[in-house]
């Protein structure tokens, strides 16, 4: 079944802003299930319908998510191409069998998403392709300043925390601290093999709360010098595909990786498209009808990587903001909220992006954007304070009273 410009497409996930660009990017008709409404997925779908739950809880209501898609499959004429998930599914393969029973899935199959996410089940899967993989536990830890302790599906490192004495709680499991660089083989499968679209580089923002929350990550560009030598690059693909071949994943996925010099532990696979849609899809073939031929069983054909650099990072809100100010978005944000709407201290506010010719010229503007955006809402909402406390002593003034100081 060939991609048709205008076909529908629905879309789940806790944040469906990027998967809704990619797919107008490939010519479809995105109808969009997902935590937030931002104001730029609004103005991309087709159709939007809110998802109950909270970033980074990967705990999304399953009633309401085949609801909203029922409803939005509705909306899109009965006939959508299929449904693609984005983050929010990796802890439930019951919901993705659940949503595959009743619409087309284009992405990781339950029984693939329950082999790649269980942890100990990943262990195991590891050990028999000779795969370097921290060592994982549901019991108590004799060290564990020695340990972490994670949640089984979680996304964006928000749910990483220090492990205690205890054995861990239900739904959590305990996995070995090991030392390196974070990055990401990010690859298109299709069942059988992969194609690499890219090694990225991944770094976190760490709060009191969660101190490994997922920041942003960068992709090189064509020519630049490799982040890693040629022969590891190798082993970490040779590994990835071998996982691949084993559980039948297809789609866009990506492999997190701890890398120390010739040393390198593979964390996990995420089987679905992930943070990094916005720096990948920018070769002139459109990823997504990429990623829906090889759900298909389409061997992927990539085009030739950019010759620039990019990435893009989350911007955290450093407070709580009541009421979100309407505000002069620069073109290089994404994931912008709706004026009037909601964001809590410590989630995301919105994410910045950057092209550049090297890495670390992306890393520069990425910081100076940050800064810049949170200059830009520091300065909306102070004029708007200055606005209201002069309607104030307007109104005080004309009822005869004094103005305030």
């Amino acid at each position: 079944m060939a991609v048709v410009a205008g076909d529908a497409v629905l879309i789940a996930a806790q944040s469906g802003r990027a998967l809704a660009q990619a797919a107008r990017r490939a010519g479809l008709r995105p109808y969009v299930l997902d935590l937030f409404g931002d104001q730029d997925t609004l103005d991309l779908a087709q159709a939007h319908r809110p998802l109950p739950g909270r970033f980074g809880t990967g705990r999304l209501g399953g009633q309401a998510v085949l609801a909203g898609l029922d409803e939005l499959a509705v909306l899109a004429g009965g006939r959508p191409l299929g449904v693609i998930l984005g983050s929010g599914f990796e802890g439930a393969p019951d919901l993705i069998a659940a949503i595959a029973a009743r619409h087309r899935l284009l992405g990781a199959r339950a029984p693939t998403v329950a082999a790649l996410k269980d942890p100990l089940a990943f262990a195991a899967l590891c050990a028999r392709h000779a795969i370097p993989h921290p060592a994982v536990t549901l019991g108590a830890v004799p060290d564990p300043a020695r340990w972490l302790l994670k949640r089984v599906g979680g996304s964006g490192g928000t749910h990483i925390r220090a492990a205690g004495r205890r054995a861990a709680a239900p739904g959590h499991y305990a996995q070995a601290r090991v030392p390196g660089r974070a990055h990401a083989l990010n690859v298109l499968a299709d069942g059988r093999d992969i194609a690499v679209l890219t090694l990225t580089e991944q770094w976190s923002a760490p709060s009191p709360l969660r101190p490994f929350r997922y920041a942003g990550a960068v992709a090189p560009g064509r020519n630049e010098t490799p982040m890693i030598p040629d022969r590891l690059l190798a082993a970490i693909t040779g590994a990835v595909a071998r996982l691949v071949a084993e559980t039948g994943l297809v789609g866009l996925a990506s492999a997190d990786l701890l890398i120390d010099g010739d040393t390198w532990w593979l964390l996990e696979i995420n089987p679905r498209p992930g943070a990094t849609l916005d720096v990948l899809d920018r070769r002139p073939t459109p990823l997504l009808a990429q990623h829906i031929d090889a759900c298909l069983g389409v061997s992927p054909r990539l085009d030739p990587s950019p010759e620039d650099a990019a990435g893009a990072q989350i911007c955290y809100a450093a407070r709580d903001h009541a009421t979100v100010p309407p505000l002069n978005w620069p073109d290089y944000t994404r994931d912008r909220p709706r004026a009037g709407s909601r964001v809590a201290g410590d989630a995301p506010f919105c994410t910045v992006t950057a092209r550049a010719a090297t890495v670390a010229d992306v890393r520069v503007s990425l910081r100076e954007r940050d800064r810049a955006v949170r200059g830009l809402i520091d300065e909306t909402e102070s004029m708007d304070d200055r606005a209201e406390i002069s309607q104030r002593q307007r109104a005080d003034g004309a009822a005869g009273g004094a103005p305030r100081r």
